[in-house]
């Protein structure tokens, strides 16, 4: 029996280097599974769109899809786009079945992804210690959204011992260079920027822009294509798997 086929599914961005980052991203996927069939696709904004996928897998015989939504965060389009972008590909194919998992979400592990990029971006800095850390996010005009980001960043600055705050690139305060404003005027000079992004684009750009400007030594790059996500990701689609499976 042919194992479920696993879509990797991204909200998508104009910035070519967003889809590049998907897409290295799915091949680590597919380098630790290499029996399953796994394919990247985008809500809107970047190629393959995910109704274009989901007719190629079905023109291919496959008739069971995970979908594993690439979303840090529990807002608008993992509560609406996703579920549409499913209920549509269903109500197109007869007899197709797609199960869509829960988001990537903000694991505690993801931690360790952000200490190696923020290792990589301090290698120039030339600093022994740092005074204070912030986490910079997207945003959300939701507010459970933006708690969670607050949790994660509370647990990152205690395993620091550092003050860390959680900062975001739109819809909610405040903004990166706010938060790194707010530690200078507390005497604090070596602060530290965290990208909470999975791939690179216009907010995570604008994110460091403003962090940069208001006197952050350092600012990390996005998640990216690493390891750890990619076994996220297949954790999810083997729970995504299993609810397929006819009760």
């Amino acid at each position: 029996m042919t194992a479920p086929a696993l879509v990797a599914l991204a909200h998508g961005s104009r910035d070519p280097r967003s889809a590049a980052t998907i897409k290295a991203l799915v091949s680590e996927v597919k380098a630790m599974r290499p029996d399953l069939k796994v394919e990247a696709a985008f809500l809107e904004l970047s190629k393959p769109s995910f109704q274009t996928v989901v007719d190629r897998l079905v023109r291919g015989g496959h008739d069971e899809i995970v979908v594993v939504p690439l979303l840090l965060t529990d807002a608008y389009h993992a509560k609406v786009d996703v579920p549409s972008a499913v209920a549509e590909a269903q109500a197109r194919h007869e007899g197709l079945q797609v199960r869509a998992t829960r988001i990537l979400g903000l694991e505690t592990q993801f931690l360790e992804v952000l200490d190696v990029r923020m290792r990589e971006a301090l290698r120039s800095a030339r600093v022994r210690e740092l005074d204070a850390l912030v986490l910079a996010a997207a945003g959300s005009s939701d507010p459970l959204a933006n708690q969670a980001v607050a949790r994660l960043a509370r647990v990152w600055g205690s395993r620091h011992r550092l003050p860390v705050t959680a900062a975001f690139a739109s819809s909610s305060p405040p903004a990166t260079g706010e938060a790194v404003r707010a530690f200078r005027a507390e005497g604090r000079r070596h602060i530290a920027v965290a990208s909470l992004f999975l791939a690179p684009g216009f907010l995570p750009d604008r994110a460091a822009e403003l962090a940069v400007e208001a006197g952050a030594i350092a600012v990390s790059e996005p998640l990216g294509a690493h390891p750890e996500l990619a076994r996220a990701v297949l954790a999810r689609y083997a729970v995504g798997a299993v609810e397929l499976v006819p009760v």
